[in-house]
């Protein structure tokens, strides 16, 4: 009877102490990031059997039990992704919006400033201060405009940085826990859970999901295979793969790759949710944000250059370009081999102009063009007979076919993303500004639609100069004679002899519009100076329903949505996840309160099992007293 109650006196004893072990490291890791309550889990020894029944023999720990649950594990990685993903896109979205939208530093002041001056130059063309302001307000915009691409250029810059930073986080996180999978397989083969390790594992899986989007597969001997992105491995067993953030081509933006040497692939489109997914998403609308300032910037030098070329200076010359632009950006592909093809900008296409960056590609039989991003085709119409192909207001002289090219040679075509980088103001001379109209346009007395001329441009410099400087007369635009194509509801373009005609209203078969000379010029006509004031308003754009400020303006609520959007979409998901991390607290936090009164309880038990071991060493001493007896 002794021994069996010292043996059950010493059980408890012990388990009393692996419970309040187990206790003290609660209390101990309170502050410790990912660290899951553990609790001791017990159980009785086996009983023995006797001729009265069975007779206990006390308790034991079966296992210290870690306090965690799968489930809200997972919730917790997947808010903890989306979280992050809003909070940084929301971060960037906000400079880019301020940067637009500000009164002071935005490009709306600049373009009232610019065309105010405009103004003032058309209502007293004779002032000299006049013109020397406009010049002066055209160099401010000018300044303007590059001031933002590269406020836009720096945040791009930003952007990959920190995008070259979290690949670098993301492969030591995904290191680490292929090392942590190979110490619990070796600890879990002694058959207990090594609960420290898991915690430690599901800690750095849920920092990976601050990053990225994060799958995961428990194996049989206990290690876990991580997923990013698409479903890329980039964690099986006790093996890491590691990612690499590499420009393929120099000034192009970083490309994440998997893998290593030859066998590695692009997977930046296949990276999505954390950090890293929303600076991929913020970059691409920086880019569209870039492209469209220099829609913008191409779109007004172009419409001015084109009016400005209709009007006479004061020496009483044609007008010549107020700004100039720089050619479309043009980039070769890696393992090109064909010349690089020749882009400009179809001064007489801005209707088509877009803010889509191009790939122009060889098949091995025709060149193929598609709009980025998403690989949308454009037709490629057939080229005219100085050999350009005009498509969505660019002209493209295409490389020559085979032999010169082969299979796979492309290029990408950025027509907009230096515009705004690229404009400057070509008149320093007051006097050269144009402010006399070179012509007169008269519709036709007998013309039975109520069609105006909404714009007259000169698209073609040296195609209108050798009209006007020729001997050929009067211009004719009619319009059942093939002239005329409609761009849009209601507005109608044609083009002769360099100059680009816009109508606006419903013409009737046999409605003409004539162009004449300006014999009569004096130095106070201000009729192109008032045309100049009006390309402001005028609808060059998206088949001729957005004006230059239009287009601008669209451009910052444009921002200003996604801003709003990911300011709301950032709290929200903030609160989620205080509820996720509250809840995951719920079940796997410690408690100091419970575990205070744990240390007391366990405390009890072991000082009763002592009491019980020291009841046994009576019990033996009158048992040993009577046999000395």
């Amino acid at each position: 009877m002794s021994s069996g109650l010292l043996g059950i006196g010493t059980s408890g004893l012990n388990a009393a102490q692996r419970a309040l072990a187990t206790t003290g490291h609660n209390i101990a890791n309170i502050n410790t990031d990912g660290y899951s309550r553990q609790r001791a889990q017990f159980a009785t020894l086996p009983a023995q059997y006797s001729g009265s029944g069975y007779v206990g023999n006390g308790a034991r720990v079966t296992t210290i039990e870690r306090m965690y649950d799968e489930f809200i594990q997972g919730q917790l990685r997947t808010t903890t992704t989306t979280s992050n993903y809003f909070s940084t896109a929301h971060g960037f979205f906000s400079r880019v919006d301020n940067l637009l939208a500000d009164p002071s530093a935005g490009l709306s002041p600049g373009l009232q400033n610019f065309f105010a001056s405009v103004q003032q130059f058309g209502n007293d063309p004779t002032s000299s201060a006049n013109r020397t302001v406009l010049i002066s307000e055209a160099e401010s915009l000018v300044d303007r405009f590059k001031f933002l691409n590269q406020n836009l250029r720096d945040q791009q810059a930003i952007v990959d940085g920190q995008i070259g930073t979290v690949v670098s986080e993301i492969n030591s996180l995904t290191a680490s826990i292929a090392d942590l999978n190979m110490q619990i397989v070796n600890a879990q083969g002694r058959g207990q859970p090594p609960n420290d390790l898991l915690d430690q594992r599901d800690q750095l899986v849920l920092e990976l999901s601050r990053f990225v989007d994060v799958s995961t597969v428990m194996q049989d001997d206990g290690s876990m295979s991580v997923f990013i992105g698409k479903g890329q491995a980039v964690v099986l067993g006790n093996r890491s793969t590691a990612l690499d953030a590499v420009s393929s081509v120099p000034g192009m933006p970083l490309e994440i790759r998997y893998g290593t040497g030859s066998g590695s692939v692009d997977i930046t489109r296949q990276m999505s949710g954390g950090t890293l997914g929303a600076l991929l998403d913020v970059r691409t609308v920086l880019d569209e944000t870039q492209n469209e300032l220099g829609r913008v910037a191409v779109t007004m030098a172009i419409a001015f250059n084109n009016q400005h070329r209709l009007g006479l200076d004061l020496n009483g010359d044609l007008g010549g370009d107020f700004f100039t632009i720089a050619d479309p950006e043009v980039l070769v592909g890696s393992g090109t081999v064909s010349d690089k093809p020749l882009v400009q900008f179809d001064q007489a296409g801005l209707a088509g102009l877009t803010a889509n960056d191009y790939r122009l590609t060889f098949d091995g039989t025709a060149w193929q063009l598609s709009r980025q991003p998403g690989g949308a085709s454009v037709n490629l119409p057939t080229p005219d007979a100085d050999g350009w192909t005009r498509v969505d207001g660019l002209k493209i002289q295409l490389p020559v076919a085979p032999p010169t090219a082969v299979e796979g040679d492309n290029f990408l075509i950025r027509p907009t993303r230096g515009a705004a980088q690229g404009i400057n103001v070509a008149i320093t001379q007051p006097e050269k500004l144009a402010a006399a109209t070179a012509i007169i346009t008269t519709p036709d007395a007998g013309n039975t639609g109520n069609a105006q001329v909404q714009s007259l441009s000169a698209v073609d410099a040296s195609a209108f100069s050798a009209w006007f400087n020729g001997a050929s007369g009067d211009l004719v635009f009619e319009f059942d004679a093939g002239d005329f194509q409609e761009i849009s509801t209601g507005v109608w373009r044609a083009e002769r002899d360099g100059l680009e005609m816009i109508l606006s209203g419903e013409p009737q078969a046999g409605d003409t519009f004539t162009v004449s000379k300006n014999d009569n010029f004096g130095v106070g006509d201000n009729r192109n100076a008032l045309a100049l004031s009006l390309v402001q308003s005028t609808n060059y754009l998206d088949s001729g329903r957005t004006s230059i400020e239009g287009a601008y303006n669209s451009l910052i609520g444009q921002v200003g949505t996604m801003t709003r959007q990911a300011e709301v979409a950032a709290k929200a998901q903030a609160q989620l996840l205080a509820d996720a991390w509250a809840q995951r607290e719920s079940i796997s936090g410690v408690n100091l309160d419970e575990e205070a009164a744990n240390l007391l309880r366990f405390q009890q038990a072991y000082q009763a099992s002592a009491q019980i071991i020291a009841v046994t060493n009576t019990l033996f001493d009158t048992l040993i007293g009577v046999v000395r007896r």
